[in-house]
């Protein structure tokens, strides 16, 4: 059965590969007639098919086997949320043929945070490497069906299930790294292939000269991954040091030409997810580039949330845990009222970073985000824009970061100085007329929140905020049991 549908999955690439290819090409306003833009680009991450989810089956059994005895721990037609269970390819493959059907038109570009096969919570059918890549590369072809073939730049992450051990990616160039270079070469420029080969990570200016998007490997920076040395200082040969170098580059150049840029990737940079070398290091590149970052998108947790990068958190003596035995919610509502007083808040210390929930239904319902932003020209923002560079003003702005008096004793102490806190002393560009803190171009106005209502066992799962009607085709097609995308 197995080989069955693996067989039944390279089917549908071949059948998909015999139409013509498209490269990832950029949206680019400068040839011919200009392309409108709409003003929204789709966040969509953690898919997570799984070929033998079985409607009716156990939960317990990770929706692959077993009836139950009781009506509430069967798996659900379209998927099974409040469960442990991953997504049936039903799901899948109407989220994205709705995405098609409805949005594929509507949006500038996507970002897609990883997680694009199983997990392995199944230890009679253990996942490998074939299949993982099978399933990647299945919906790669779909994303690049959908909206490379409209001309819609999309840009892909790793995910730490996209990966064979779990959690574990060695040192790139690797098998690894040169498979996903051959699954996304369509979404990858050309001139990235060999830095995406070494490290998994890429940008692409979906907007030529005015808007881009930088993909980034969190698998390096992810403390679950424990080949890697976590951005020690000492450790300038690191692959999280290497891209937090080459991150440091690309922020740097986008700034100077004026480009304004989205972070995505897959593990959301917290202080319970990362190394703690690795948190500092992106904490500090985010609010150094403040006034080029537009936002911080990620996935991994299946939680709809958002979180801060504080400055506080740059102070030699921070330490990065979470309290034992306190989840999520609680942690989310313990640093948000730990937030000062709205006029006590400096902004320039602060960066948001947004998390998806997921497409699978675990733990909660499956969704999508459609983002909105300002696609004006706003002509004062233009001339501010403009007095200051003839003034030749960055707006160069010197944080404390914590205590000086504190930093430098406690950077007097050997410890100390092999860390990143006393090495990260260039000054930083924040300000309140950037789009991210002021509306304006590219500035992002809000998201549309997509999700089943209700996939338990229904036969047309009604989505919140669309009109999700299936046409008795796509029905008739549904009822099937799939066995591909």
């Amino acid at each position: 059965m197995h080989a069955l549908k693996v067989l039944l999955l390279a089917l549908s690439l071949y059948i998909d590969s015999v139409y013509p290819s498209s490269i990832q090409v950029p949206l680019d306003l400068r040839k011919n007639k200009p392309r409108t833009l709409h003003g929204r680009f789709l966040h969509i991450t953690d898919i997570h098919p799984d070929p033998y989810y079985t409607p009716g089956t156990s939960q317990s059994k990770a929706c692959h086997r077993k009836r139950p005895k009781k009506k509430s721990d069967k798996a659900g037609y379209y998927g099974t949320p409040y469960s442990k269970c991953d997504a049936p390819f039903r799901l899948t493959n109407y989220t994205l043929d709705f995405i098609e059907e409805n949005w594929a038109s509507e949006v500038d570009f996507v970002i897609w945070t990883g997680d694009n096969a199983r997990h392995d919570n199944d230890r009679k059918i253990p996942r490998t490497p074939s299949e993982i890549y099978t399933l990647n590369r299945s919906v790669a072809e779909k994303m690049k069906k959908i909206f490379l073939n409209r001309g819609i730049p999309v840009i892909p992450s790793l995910g730490n299930n996209d990966v064979w051990l779990h959690n574990i990616l060695t040192p790139g160039p690797n098998s690894i790294t040169n498979e996903y270079a051959s699954i996304w070469s369509h979404f990858i420029p050309f001139h990235y292939l060999q830095v995406f080969q070494r490290g998994a990570y890429f940008t692409v200016e979906v907007v030529p000269d005015e808007l881009a998007v930088i993909s980034l490997n969190t698998m390096y920076f992810y403390d679950s991954n424990k080949v890697v040395s976590g951005c020690l200082y000492a450790a300038r040969d690191d692959p999280g040091n290497l891209q937090f170098d080459w991150l440091e580059v690309q922020l740097r150049m986008y700034r100077e030409r004026g480009i304004h840029v989205w972070l995505s990737g897959h593990v959301p940079p917290s202080p319970g997810n990362y190394f703690s070398e690795c948190y500092i290091r992106y904490a500090e590149l985010a609010l150094r580039f403040q006034d080029t970052i537009l936002g911080h998108l990620y996935g991994h947790m299946n939680a709809d949330h958002f979180f801060f990068l504080e400055a506080i958190d740059l102070v030699p003596k921070t330490k990065f845990k979470f309290t034992n035995g306190v989840g999520l919610y609680e942690s989310l509502l313990k640093d948000f009222s730990s937030l000062p007083k709205s006029s006590n808040v400096v902004m320039d210390e602060y960066a948001v970073v947004n998390v998806a929930p997921s497409v699978v239904p675990n733990p909660y319902l499956p969704s999508f985000r459609i983002f909105t932003y300002n696609t004006s020209r706003n002509a004062q923002h233009e001339l501010q824009g403009a007095l200051k560079k003839e003034k030749g003003s960055k707006r160069k702005h010197g944080h404390d970061r914590g205590d000086k008096g504190n930093k430098t004793t406690h950077c007097q102490i050997e410890a100390h100085q092999k860390t990143w806190i006393c090495h990260l002393n260039d000054p930083w560009h924040s300000d309140p007329d950037s789009p991210s803190r002021s509306n304006q171009r590219w500035t992002p106005l809000g998201f549309s929140q997509v999700h089943f209502s209700s996939p338990i066992n229904c036969k047309r799962p009604p989505l919140i905020n669309c009109a999700a009607v299936l046409s008795s085709k796509h029905q008739r097609r549904q009822q099937k049991s799939p066995t591909a995308f």
